[in-house]
């Protein structure tokens, strides 16, 4: 399935062939490994419940604590024991030239977007989507064949390098030079890369809970990584808040991309929808499989969709509170993603054999509508109000 950047946007991330599991993994991840959910309940849709909007606790995320290291004035605090990276000066620009190259070529919408940022802060951002991208291609790229968990913990071993400033090659030496430039911590780094070996042993998600850890994992963390480098525009209120948003645009995308690749995920025989919520609708994962939109099926899919609008609405509040010049691309995510839940409903919630599609003239009369919403000025006299998931 697809993942995007919360606060910028991200490549595909597909299920790679399910490794062997321990038992301590199991355990972990609450890994089921029934094909198919328990029997179909009785479907009676005046029974329906507003599904459950609530995630894992941000104390459980530690969430607080990478917020305090990132809020810090930039010094040696986030424990970068090293000197500052010496690199050649045309060696450096190199990297971040080849960091925006493929940025451009694979993330274009926001690109755009990132132009109107100050430079340190556009080389900053490219150098943290090719990371990002380069983790995807683990499990994605043309070597995916070759997953396992050793692969998984030399990528973690050659994170931790780049945070000790000992890059493994250009592309390294980019993120090198802005989380030294930046206060930004290492645990979302490691929390994607957990995602990574999430994604390849867990094909069935048993309740909104655990589908939310996951959504943190591959797309929230990418959120926690922008906001250091984006800023916070001058007399915000709590730096916490703005984080909580971020993070809700994160939980939104990947909501998004999951209802968007209901069907791609079914042909890999992955589910991303909650065994328990399927279940109150009278669904499993047969209906998925035998790819026909039932009433109960789109009854289902509004709801769904009404909780992805939900995160959304939760980061609006926190977009207007970064620093001005850093807005654009936030804003075109968010307005992108809100245009993919309008694709699936007027495909009449059939996103078992059709693609919600957003096409190239409307994302580029949509970035105009994003730039506007930057120009607002946050009411720096009203305390930020993001409910804390």
């Amino acid at each position: 399935m697809s993942l995007k950047f919360s606060f910028s946007s991200l490549p595909v991330i597909r299920a790679s062939k399910e490794a062997a599991l321990s038992h301590d993994t199991a355990i972990k991840y609450g890994v089921t490994q029934l094909p198919f959910a328990p029997n179909k309940t009785k479907f009676n849709p005046n029974l329906q419940k507003e599904l459950s909007k609530c995630g894992i606790s941000h104390t459980e995320l530690r969430l607080k604590e990478i917020v305090d290291k990132q809020s810090q004035v930039h010094t040696l605090s986030l424990g970068h024991s090293w000197r500052k990276p010496e690199f050649h000066p045309t060696f450096l620009e190199e990297s971040y030239e080849r960091c925006q190259d493929i940025c451009a070529e694979y993330a274009k919408t926001f690109y755009l977007g990132t132009l109107l940022m100050t430079e340190e802060r556009q080389k900053a951002i490219w150098a943290i989507y090719v990371w990002c991208r380069r983790t995807d291609e683990l499990v994605d790229g043309p070597n995916a064949i070759h997953m396992s968990a050793a692969v998984l913990d030399r990528w973690e071993e050659r994170l931790h390098d780049i945070f000790n400033g000992r890059p493994y090659d250009m592309l390294d030496a980019a993120l090198t030079d802005t989380v030294y430039k930046f206060p930004i911590d290492i645990k979302p780094f490691l929390d994607m890369i957990e995602g990574m070996r999430m994604d390849t042993i867990k094909s069935r998600y048993q309740n909104f809970q655990e589908l939310y850890l996951y959504c943190y994992y591959v797309a929230g963390t990418v959120g926690l990584m922008s906001v250091p480098v984006m800023g916070v525009a001058p007399g915000s209120p709590s730096v916490h808040n703005i984080y909580d948003a971020a993070l809700c645009l994160g939980i939104g995308n990947q909501l998004t991309n999951i209802l968007r690749d209901v069907g791609e995920d079914t042909l890999r025989g992955r589910v991303y929808l909650p065994q328990d919520e399927l279940a109150q609708y009278g669904l499993c994962d047969e209906d998925l499989f035998s790819r026909k939109v039932s009433d109960r099926y789109r009854e289902f899919m509004k709801v769904q969709i009404e909780r992805a609008r939900f995160y959304f609405k939760q980061a609006e509040e926190g977009a207007s509170h970064l620093d001005k010049a850093s807005r654009w691309p936030v804003w075109s995510s968010m307005l992108l993603y809100r245009k993919i839940l309008d694709a699936i409903e007027d495909n009449d919630y059939n996103n078992l054999t059709k693609r919600a599609y957003v096409g190239r003239t409307k994302k580029i009369l949509m970035l105009p509508l994003a730039y506007t919403r930057t120009l607002a000025m946050p009411n720096l006299a009203l305390p930020l109000k993001v409910v804390k998931i």
